[in-house]
């Protein structure tokens, strides 16, 4: 009795997930793959590994034991393959970071064209999303986060210290200070969806005009002139057509770290990617923080 490893591989994403075509889209494979290397692991391993159910697959007791196996297996194949890149002292071959998206143009990008500019052997990927990729999986090299802590299991740098403060379009901020009475309309973010409380403070009158649940959306609707937004100082700073507006004073914001697993930090390729983007950030601190 014996399965490859790809397939076994295939069983967990699928046990995990629960569906052919979540697991392929993890793993990087098409429906039709993900269902045969399901099959084949069954084949070999002579047993029914998942119930075929309307709304997806469901794993059987045994399914259950070989996804537990193979998730340990998983693990030692990323702790070696961790450890190996944690040796690799060459500039060349591929770097994977992953950072916010409204960070990278304005602060990410000129990092990234002088690392590429210095080392055109080192083949960046750059994955951008808000969410918090799994540096133990693997599924980038370089994290950089806007974040309390780094985490447990990684090593990380604080790149910069951050504050929001209040922005919208220049028709509304000229509106604001010709008719300082006037009510204050908002437009709020959907976990937070309120005026925020120092706002209501210094103008009682403060309302909420509309909910969102992307912040890329709500400096495009702060933009239209739809009404004021709260968000980090530095994306305010970057957005055309915003200013600054004095309805919030300036609030602590979650700092900015770059960080990667500890077995990884030591490699050339994320310590010379850290070596440029630390004193980039350091350079342009008040991007980030009221002068």
């Amino acid at each position: 009795m014996s399965a490859e490893w790809d397939d076994l591989k295939t069983v967990l994403a699928v046990a995990r997930s629960g569906t052919l075509a979540a697991a392929g889209a993890d793993l990087g494979l098409n429906y039709t793959t993900v269902a045969r290397r399901v099959q084949r692991a069954e084949a070999a391993l002579g047993v029914n590994l998942f119930h075929r159910l309307p709304d997806g697959y469901r794993a059987t007791d045994i399914g259950l034991l070989v996804a537990r196996h193979a998730a340990l297996m998983d693990q030692q194949a990323d702790g070696l393959f961790r450890a190996l890149q944690g040796q690799d002292q060459t500039l060349r071959g591929r770097l994977v970071v992953t950072a916010p998206q409204l960070l990278i143009g304005p602060h990410v990008a000129p990092v990234l064209e002088q690392f590429s500019e210095q080392h055109p052997e080192v083949e960046v990927l750059l994955r951008a999303t808000n969410d918090l990729l799994d540096l133990n999986r693997r599924e980038a090299d370089l994290a950089i986060r806007i974040s309390r802590t780094p985490g447990d299991t990684l090593m990380g740098v604080r790149l910069c210290e951050q504050q929001a403060a209040s922005f919208a379009a220049k028709s509304v901020a000229k509106r604001l200070k010709d008719y300082p009475d006037a009510p204050v309309e908002w437009i709020v973010y959907e976990q937070s969806p309120k005026v925020p409380k120092a706002a209501m403070e210094l103008y009682p009158n403060s309302k909420v005009r509309m909910v969102f649940d992307d912040m890329a959306a709500m400096v495009g609707a702060a933009q239209a002139g739809l009404g004021v937004v709260r968000m980090p100082m530095f994306l305010g700073r970057a957005s055309e057509g915003l200013e600054q507006v004095p309805v919030l004073p300036p609030q602590p914001y979650a700092d900015i770290w770059v960080v990667a697993h500890r077995d990884v930090w030591p490699s050339a390729k994320v310590k010379t990617f850290r070596e440029m983007l630390v004193p980039w950030f350091k350079s342009h601190w008040d991007c980030f923080v009221s002068s």
